[in-house]
């Protein structure tokens, strides 16, 4: 039921089952709210945003040439 471009990489439980973590990737949120409808009846989600550390480390490097010198 994943809408196209939407793709799913992994999941882990938690260890009383009560919990699921999936890391999807999607070009636009759109997607991921598209995929989340067709669940929501069933399952509680909560979106988290995340980048590979590469991308996050490239950004905080950019971050920190925006501060004026000390």
């Amino acid at each position: 039921m994943l809408p196209e471009d939407l793709t799913y990489h992994a999941s882990w439980v938690d260890s009383a089952g009560t919990r699921c973590f999936q890391v999807m990737e999607a070009p636009r949120p759109e997607l991921l709210n598209s995929w989340v409808s067709r669940w929501d009846d069933l399952i509680d989600f909560e979106i988290v945003p995340v980048l590979a550390p590469t991308d996050f480390w490239a950004k905080a490097q950019l971050s920190q040439n925006d501060l004026p010198p000390s």
